[in-house]
């Protein structure tokens, strides 16, 4: 529920007659509600394995003040965000608390040393609408319903400017920044700012944000994977939250995508969504480790062994990795001479192990990717916004609930993404395209259905 000082903002968003005006001499409320972590309890885990660590017992839900809106930055008022794993992460303060990278990031200017608190507003995605914009912000206006991808660039370093990704100040916004998306109202650079789809509600346009964008410069970009048509591409967790969107780039794509999941419900998900190869490795026994310190060879190739029984025989030319020490092993040896394994993360581990033989001698690449600059992010909405590639939002969470909604991507207990409500008092606001929206409906309701 709204607080008195949000509620005058949701009354002019919901009215149907709003003008660009309006929402100019909206009077900023002094607070709002976000979901925060605090620099005091980051070592109240101490001593639990991961698994045990639980996001309900860090995640508060605070009345917090407005922040100061800065040059080139934007203040939205958020109608809806959604739990990615840094947020997860965050919750657990693994793999280090991210008050770190608040300080560090407060040292480096007057205006970032807003961001260092002793709390810490998270969540990297967002729908909603901008209610403020700073000096020098020329694109967007008040009114204007947007969502946010999740990179913060400075710029200021030549690095950043042939890929944005490369800038030294480069940081993941409601992770490595304050101020996130979880929450009624948001502080982020215009440069994160893209169109709302207008055929999706403001719960489901603001689902893809992150993954999408991550999935996009992993497997499609040049800056990635490259992938082409015909290749087959090996996708662990294709179901989830990156997987999912993964799926559905690789079939819009003309790939051929080898979905793995871990149940015969993830399963029928990935046959919905149009792929023909599933593995479920939990039906199949997979191990690929025989212990905490010795992997199984002999798991990798029968791994390998059932890929080709899938695709005709040939090994995969792309491996979409993520789960990190669990897999990584697996992923070398069953990529194909030549091919790419492309990682964006390490749920399972951050301390990677695999046969170098498999790698050096078969002209293997390992290939890093970590988000997405402004133009993969822009393309990726695009595809959104045209209905080419699906949000997959199984479940919506109030924002009180949003450690439960933490707790469950922890635990994988969710498919696909899991959304949070902001300002929006209830699922299913926000379309403005309802005829674009019933020419997709079942796609859009893939993963809520299942």
């Amino acid at each position: 529920m709204t607080t008195s000082s949000t509620r005058e903002v949701l009354d002019v968003i919901q009215a149907p007659d709003a003008t660009a005006a309006d929402f100019a001499a909206l009077p900023l409320p002094a607070s709002y509600r976000a979901v925060t972590v605090h620099k005091d309890e980051a070592g109240m885990f101490a001593g639990l394995e991961s698994r045990d660590k639980d996001p309900r017992k860090s995640l508060h839900l605070d009345e917090v003040p407005v922040p100061e809106l800065g040059p080139g930055e934007a203040l939205v008022a958020v109608m809806a965000s959604s739990v990615n794993y840094n947020s997860v992460w965050t919750s657990i303060f693994e793999p280090v608390s991210t008050f770190g990278f608040l300080e560090r990031y407060g040292r480096t200017s007057p205006l970032a040393a807003r961001h260092d608190l002793p709390y810490h507003v998270i969540g990297s995605d967002l729908a909603g609408v901008v209610l403020r914009t700073g000096p020098g912000v020329n694109k967007w206006h008040p009114g204007d319903r947007v969502v946010a991808h999740c990179l913060s660039v400075e710029l200021e370093s030549a690095d950043g400017h042939d890929d944005t990704m490369l800038d030294p100040e480069q940081r993941i916004w409601g992770f490595e920044t304050n101020f996130g998306g979880l929450a009624e109202i948001a502080l982020v650079k215009a440069n994160q700012l893209m169109p709302k789809p207008a055929h999706l509600s403001w719960e489901e346009a603001a689902a893809p944000g992150l993954v999408n964008s991550t999935a996009y410069r992993q497997l499609v970009s040049r800056n990635g994977a490259g992938m082409k048509q015909g290749d087959n591409v090996l996708i662990w967790g294709a179901s989830g939250g990156l997987g999912s969107y993964a799926t559905q780039f690789a079939l819009a794509g003309g790939a051929n995508p080898v979905c793995v999941v871990s149940s015969p419900q993830k399963a029928e998900i990935c046959r919905r969504m149009g792929a023909e190869a599933v593995i479920d490795r939990s039906a199949e026994g997979y191990r690929f480790w025989k212990d905490d310190r010795h992997q199984d060879p002999r798991e990798w190739k029968r791994f390998g062994g059932r890929i080709r029984e899938l695709t005709g025989g040939e090994d995969v030319d792309i491996v979409f990795e993520h789960p990190g020490r669990e897999t990584f092993g697996a992923s070398v040896y069953v990529a194909r001479k030549g091919g790419t394994i492309v990682t964006c993360a390490s749920t399972s581990g951050y301390t990677h192990e695999y046969d170098n033989r498999y790698l050096w001698m078969s002209l293997k690449r390992i290939v890093g990717s970590h988000f997405a600059n402004y133009r993969e992010a822009w393309e990726a909405n695009r595809l959104i916004a045209k209905g080419r590639i699906h949000p997959t939002l199984s479940r919506t969470y109030r924002l009180e609930d949003t450690g439960q909604a933490a707790y469950d991507v922890h635990r994988n207990l969710h498919q696909g993404k899991v959304g949070v409500l902001a300002l929006a008092p209830r699922e299913g606001l926000g379309v403005t395209d309802p005829e674009l929206r019933a020419r997709h409906l079942p796609a859009i309701n893939r993963f809520k259905d299942a």
